[in-house]
This record gives structure tokens, sequence and C-alpha cells, in this order.
């Protein structure tokens, strides 16, 4: 397939002026996170005899994107969003991070109600209960943050509701130890005009890491060494959060709404070693003690205004403050010590004016205005004396100011083609200040043209061809911008050298936003039952890649040299993939198979991806973490004369090679995850569920080698986990 249409659809967009609104039924989800949805035709209204179900909101929407309301989000029982994450076509988890088409974290925009996640936000800590529907957008729109080049995952918040509401939902799960115990409250209400809901949530975790490590590397006296750790690690902690929400209806045509999240907790993470297979003089881990805590404050206030059939106004605002600590302390010869804290600070304003033009367009026009600061103290001790003297325990800060403008336009070209047409630009200014190296300022501008099209094969829409070119791109984190060094805990002393396997760490003030520009081909049935078959194309061309780059350098630190690993703008590359996906009752997928009345539910998705990074020799060059295919399948069964439900997900990634840098190679083992669960529907009002997740685990393996012979592997034994949890509406 020929995938070099830039040219063709970038002169289609030159020409547009508008920007698009797409269209909501007035049945369709509910209006307080308008933002975040697909906004509305303003004057259009649309009656069926019931709510349109995740697969009609899909079908309809004018750009490609999955959706999973309360349906999909109570079906399962599932504990916290990261499980419900792990079913989804296209998503893969890293730990509790989601990533979509193996780009990594970092091309993945996770939003909170169209607002990006604050720093180190962790999904594994969020109720579904306290979640009204997620939404996966493959493919950025202009009214959103262009941030996503891979894609959008965005979290919308439960809705309060027209009566009163009481839900309880308590469980408990078992890693390693002990059972550790979670529960979320939820209490909302209306009067007159005023509905609120107050969901309250506390957790718990215990796991623990079991890992061999294996390291051929120079020694304490530089010369060859070999030697395997054994590592176990217990992480344990415990944090509440609470996602509270007001909506106020002034009068027919004004709205008003408060949202607000607030998370606390604290975490500890201990580490013990024993060593074997020892050659030479190898520098070795020392037992270490982690302690930690974080917290997070957001809130949120949105006005609507609907001023005729034809015109609509929307103002928001929102200010967030999220901060931590961390205490270690590592028993190695002599002791060290570190400590630090951190704040993230983030300030946002943003608007829009929706107008219909005529019957085939809504046109919408906005801003968006966001200001955010990264603040960092960090002091190592060894043996009660700085590490690095005029260094630690002083202040280090980076700063991103945003300001966008976007205008889009939704148009019905006829009754089978429809387009949604958009332009957004954005002005990005970085700085990072420390008071030994000074200020360093970056300002980059990103246009970045959207053009989604929509083809019906026939008149009720139940086949669909989709297409997208779009321009997206991705910030660095803020603590990567930081230049200040974190010194190789194998080589702490900073008058001796150390290794290129066991680097210093430091940030690059002068990293510059990764461009993607991005092409995507689906097409999409649908089936009367509500099922879906889907197959997609993407591809991404990519420029500034960042990636960590390790060199020996001479640093103001130390009096000899030293093997520093910092990010960089590396090279230029290109991801391509194909998607498919498979979901629906057995019956109507299988006809042949089984029987339509069965009451079972299958699902399945095959991703290949494939990727090039130029300034790298193949055939393995490909993007950090992008695996060259992973498969889901899993299903659901309801039996009839008995109030129970049971299910399973099977997950896989084959092993591949990463040729990381020109003498560098990163060797990932295969994974495998097998989930299971048993939900038992005590009444109307109650359920139970038991939960496996991992079930018969395997082990994995990473190891990097390089150029030199000297190598490192991490060897990491899979756990089982258990849980059992019942809810309950009060």
């Amino acid at each position: 397939m020929d995938l070099k249409l830039a040219p063709l659809a970038g002169a289609v967009l030159a020409l547009l002026t508008l920007s698009a609104v797409p269209a909501r039924a007035q049945d369709g989800p509910p209006t307080g996170n308008a933002q975040t949805q697909t906004p509305a035709k303003l004057d259009r209204v649309e009656v069926t005899a019931k709510p349109q179900s995740d697969a009609d909101m899909r079908r309809r929407s004018r750009v490609a994107k999955q959706l999973y309301g309360r349906e999909e989000l109570d079906k399962y029982g599932d504990t916290n969003v990261a499980d419900v994450l792990k079913r989804l076509p296209g998503v893969t988890m890293r730990g509790s991070t989601p990533v979509m088409r193996g780009l990594g974290s970092g091309y993945t925009l996770i939003l909170l109600n169209g607002d990006p996640a604050p720093p180190g936000f962790d999904l594994s800590q969020l109720d579904p209960a306290q979640v009204e529907r997620i939404e996966v957008s493959k493919a950025p729109t202009a009214d959103q943050s262009a941030q996503a080049v891979a894609g959008t995952i965005n979290i919308i918040l439960r809705e309060p509701p027209k009566r009163t509401q009481r839900e309880l939902r308590v469980g408990v799960g078992y890693s390693a130890v002990r059972p550790s115990a979670s529960g979320t409250y939820t209490y909302g209400s209306s009067a007159g005009g005023l509905s609120y809901l107050l969901p309250l949530s506390v957790f718990g975790w215990r796991n623990q890491n079991v890992s061999d490590i294996t390291r051929y590397s120079p020694g304490t006296d530089y010369r060859p060494s070999l030697v395997t750790e054994h590592q176990v690690t217990d992480n344990y902690g415990t944090g509440f959060n609470a996602t509270p929400r007001l909506n106020w209806k002034i009068d027919d045509a004004q709205t008003l709404t408060l949202l607000g999240f607030l998370q606390k907790g604290q975490w500890h993470s201990n580490s013990r070693y024993a060593y074997s297979d020892i050659e030479g003089a190898p520098s070795l881990d020392a037992n270490a003690n982690n302690l930690g805590t974080w917290q997070m404050v957001r809130g949120n206030v949105q006005y609507q205004n609907q001023f005729s059939d034809t015109q609509r106004v929307e103002l928001k605002a929102g200010v967030q403050d999220a901060r931590g600590g961390f205490d270690n302390v590592t028993a190695s010869e002599p002791p060290r010590t570190s400590s630090g804290t951190n704040r993230d600070r983030n300030l946002t304003q943003s608007g829009k004016f929706a107008q219909l033009v005529g019957d085939a367009h809504s046109v919408s026009v906005g801003w968006e205005l966001e200001w955010r600061r990264h603040d960092e103290e960090r002091a190592v001790e060894i043996a009660g004396v700085p590490q690095l003297p005029g260094i630690d325990g002083l202040p280090f800060s980076a700063r991103i100011a945003r300001q966008a403008l976007w205008a889009q336009d939704e148009w019905d070209i006829s009754k089978q083609w429809s387009a949604y047409l958009g332009l957004r630009s954005e002005r990005i200014v970085t700085e990072s200040a420390a008071s030994d190296t000074g200020e360093t300022r970056n300002v980059s501008s990103v246009t970045t043209p959207l053009l989604h099209l929509n083809y019906k094969l026939d008149p009720k829409g139940r086949d669909l061809i989709r297409a997208s070119l779009t321009r997206s791109y991705k910030v660095p984190d803020l603590s990567a911008l930081l230049a200040r060094p974190a010194l190789s805990s194998l080589y702490p002393d900073p008058t001796q050298p150390n290794t290129e396997i066991s680097p210093d760490h430091m940030g690059n003030p002068t990293l510059k936003p990764e461009l993607a520009t991005g092409l995507d081909l689906a097409y999409e049935t649908y089936l009367p039952s509500g099922g879906v078959m889907s197959i997609g194309l993407f591809r991404r061309d990519v420029d500034n890649l960042i990636r960590t780059v390790t060199s020996l350098e001479t640093v103001s630190w130390s009096p000899v040299q030293r093997w520093i690993a910092a990010p960089t703008n590396f090279s230029k590359a290109t991801a391509t993939g194909l998607e498919l996906e498979l979901k629906g009752q057995a019956g109507e997928l299988m006809p042949r198979w089984f029987d339509p009345r069965l009451p079972l539910n299958l699902r399945a998705s095959l991703n290949v991806y494939r990727s090039d990074v130029e300034t790298l020799p193949g055939p393995n060059n490909r993007l950090d973490g992008q695996q060259p295919w992973s498969g889901t399948f899993g299903f659901d069964y309801r039996m009839r004369s008995e109030p129970f439900a049971f299910g399973s997900s099977l997950t896989f990634t084959p092993g591949y090679t990463t040729t990381q840098t020109a003498d560098t190679s990163v060797i990932q083992s295969r994974r495998r995850g097998f989930d299971a669960y048993l939900l038992w529907t005590l009444s109307k009002t109650s359920s139970l569920r038991v939960s496996a997740n991992n079930l018969q685990p395997v082990d994995t393996n990473t190891t990097t080698l390089l150029g030199s012979g000297y190598y490192s592997g991490v060897e990491s034994y899979g756990r089982t986990q258990f849980g059992i949890s019942m809810e309950m509406k009060l």
C-alpha cells in the first residue's frame, strides 16, 4: 500500500480556514464532559428508543476511536483502570502505564477529563467506579492537545446522578507477603439545578519483585569481572483519592461545572542482595531501604452558555499542584544516603466558540494556554559528606509555557461522505535553570493540520472506511530537561572513573520536541448485536527523535572523564503497523460453530509493527520498546440458569532485539499475560468478583549488550496476583 499521500492531503488542508465541532445526539453522553467528547452539532436532535451503545457512539464518531462506557466497565468487575486497559486492542500495559502501537509511554497521551494526567499518575490506583467512560483515539483532533503521536486515552470521570445514589466496593488482593485491602464509596444526589458526586477511594498494595542480575563488566580494578546478584525487592504502600464533582444548571442556557481530583499516599521499597558466580573484583549493589510520599491536588471549572440553537461558548480553567519526596539509605561501604523533593505546578485556561453554519458545517474556534513548572532538590551523602559539593542540595527547575490556537470544521459532504478538518498551531517555550549552570531556553512552534475522512459503504453506516492525515508531537518530560547529574550507584566516587555499562545519568536542557506526520487508514464493520470487526494501517514519520545516548565526557564535577547517559535529539524514524480487532457474540462472529443464543462474547486483536531509525544499521534498528507484533484473545461467558459470569484474557509479545546505538543492543524475551475472573451476581444490587492476574507466569529477561563484549542482564521471575472484591448499591 502506498502511504505517501501527504502532498495531496496537505493541499486540501491548505484551502481550509475553518475548523469543526463533531455532532452529538441529544440522547448521547452527558454534557458535563463536553470538552472530552466529540462535540455537538448545535441544532440537531436525534430521538432513539434507548441510549446509544458504545458501538453506536464509536460508529457515529467523526474520528477513529474506541469507546468503553459503564456497561463495559461494570461487566467484568475490574478493581482498577489498569486492568480495564489490558483488554483493549492496540493497548499494551508496561507495569501500570498504557502504551499504544508499541511506541512507548511518552508517545501515548493520557487525559483525565480532557486534561493531561499529572506526572507519575498511576492508573492502577484509580477505581473504575470513579469512571464514566474511556475513549481511545488513534489520531489527534484540533480541540485537544496534539501531544499524541501514538494516540490518546481519555479517562472521563463519573457524572452526578439524577437521583440519590450510594455505592460501595471493597476488595482484598494478594501478591506477596500478606494481603492488602482497598475500597471505594460513592455518594451522589441532585436538588433543583444542583447535582453532585463524591467518590472516595482508599487503596493499598504489597508486592515482591525477585530477579537475578548478571553483569560482565569492568570491576573495581577496571579489569573484566563477572557476578550474579539475586535481588529481592519488597514494594508496599497506601493512599487515597477523591474525585468530587458539582454541576449547577444556572438556567436553560447556562451551566457551571466544578471538578476536583485529590490524591495522597506513601510508598516503601526495600531491596536485598545475595551474590554468586563472582569472578574478578566486580562492583556490587548494596542493600537499600527507600520510602517516600506523594500528593496531588487538581481543580477545574467549566462554564457553558448556549446562546441560541446554533451558537455555544465554553470557558475552562484549571490549577494543579503535585509534589513528592523520598529518603534512601544504602548499606554500602561507606554508607550512602540520599533524599529529595520535587514539585510540579500547572495552570491552564482555554475557551471555544461553536457555530452551526447551514446544514452541512459545524464550526468552532478556540485557544489553550498552559504553564507548567517542575522544581527539584536532591542531596546525596557518602559517610556524611556531600557526594557532589556545589551541586547536592541546590535547586533545579524546568518550565514549559504553551499557547495554542485552533479551528475545526465538521462537514457533512453527502449522505455517505463526511469530513473533519482542522488546524492547530502551538508555541512551546521550555526553560531549564540551575544555580551552577544558569538558564537554558528553547522556543518551538508546531503547526498541526488535521484531516479525517469517513465513507459509509451502506446507508446505515455499518460499514465504514476511515482515513486520517495528521501532525502531532512529543514534548520532553520536564525532568529530562534538568542538567544535573545522578551518579552511578556502582561507581559513586566522583574522583574515580565509571564504566559504559554503569553510566551516570543527566538531563538535557536543549531537547526539542519530536514531530510526527501520521497517516491512518481503517475499515470498520459493525454487527447488529454490537460487535465490531476492523482492520487498520498506520504510518508515523518522526523528526527529532529523542533517545538516551551514552558517551565518555569531561565533566565539571569530576577530575576524570565519566560515562554519561543523557537524552538527545538523535535521528529521524519511521513506524508502520497493521492492527486487527474483533469482538462480539460468538454466535454472530462464528455462526457455524456457535448457537446465536449462546451468551458467549469473544474478543481478539493482532498488531504487527515495523520501525526504522534512520542513522542506525538494520535489521533491528526499531524504536525503543516497539515489539514486532502482539496478540490478545479473551472470552466472557454468562451462565443462563445461574448468576455467574466468567472469562479470561491472554496477551502475548514475542522476544525481540533493539539496536539502540551503533554499539549498544537490548534483547527482550517473550512476555505473556493470562488473567481470569469469576463474577457472582448476588442480587440486583450486589456482586462478588474473584480474579487472578498473570496465571502460569513466565519469567522474562532483558539483556543489554555493548560492542566491547560487556553485558548486563536481568532475569525477572513472574508472580500471580489474586483478588476478591464485592460491590454493593446501597
